[in-house]
């Protein structure tokens, strides 16, 4: 029985209460994942999930920490690999926006979104990545995005937080791959979420002119890719920048 249950592969996503994240969370579930739901901030919305997976069938743990600070995400994962015995699958999600115009921005504003999206991503990569040296196998999957590619007016502290965290991937993809882990990133365009449901319909659709595909992806369409990185079937891609934006940087 303890054998069986150590065949349970343990996935890790952070920032997974809403949108992208939960949408990760419910697609690994779905094929027999364990999913632990890492949240910052709701701890309802977080609920919601685990309870959803569970429903269906699946397993989910929901963990709070911030993935900024550096302590807390070493307690964590400590704490995770003590109940579950290995972590097999990271997916290192969690993010922010705080826009604005280069000459304008805080330094306030420019460090709180590197904190929690290239610190945050270096937090989590550094100790699952132990764990996954001990195990030689592990799947590290990090959301860029294409504004880390292509940059983009009145974000240049998440255009450099997402560009940051596609060379973090690229570097430990080389450090990682002789014990047979693989690092890759993925970098969603314009995705329906809470963030771009608020956007004033002017403003949709030039955004969706920009889109060869001709219209915004759904978080599932993230998800998916995600969860094709993590299975046996992307075992030898890795270092690698997939983007899922409907043609939008080519």
């Amino acid at each position: 029985m303890a054998e069986q249950q150590n065949k349970i592969k343990t996935a890790v996503v952070t920032g997974a209460s809403r949108g992208i994240g939960r949408a990760i969370a419910l697609e690994l579930a779905s094929k027999g994942v364990r999913v632990v739901i890492n949240y910052n901030g709701s701890s309802d919305r977080a609920k919601e999930v685990q309870k959803e997976i569970q429903e269906n069938g699946g397993q989910a743990e929901v963990r709070q920490w911030n993935v900024a600070d550096h302590g807390a995400c070493e307690a964590a994962v400590r704490e995770i690999v003590k109940q579950f015995g290995s972590i097999d699958i990271l997916v290192n999600n969690a993010g922010i926006t705080k826009d604005g115009l280069l000459m304008a921005m805080s330094e306030e504003n420019f460090d709180s979104v590197i904190d929690v999206n290239l610190k945050g991503t270096f937090n989590m990569m550094r100790f699952v990545s132990r764990q996954m040296l001990k195990q030689r196998s592990g799947r590290i999957i990090s959301m860029a995005s294409v504004v880390g590619i292509a940059g983009n007016a009145g974000q240049a502290n998440y255009a450099a937080s997402k560009a940051g965290v596609i060379g973090l991937t690229k570097s430990a993809a080389r450090e990682l791959a002789s014990r047979g882990i693989t690092v890759n990133a993925v970098a969603p365009g314009f995705i329906e979420t809470e963030m771009t449901a608020v956007l004033p319909e002017k403003v949709k659709e030039a955004s969706v002119a920009q889109i060869p595909l001709g219209h915004f992806g759904k978080p599932e369409d993230i998800a998916k890719t995600v969860a094709f990185l993590a299975s046996d079937d992307a075992a030898y891609i890795t270092g690698q920048v997939i983007q899922v934006d409907g043609g939008m940087v080519i």
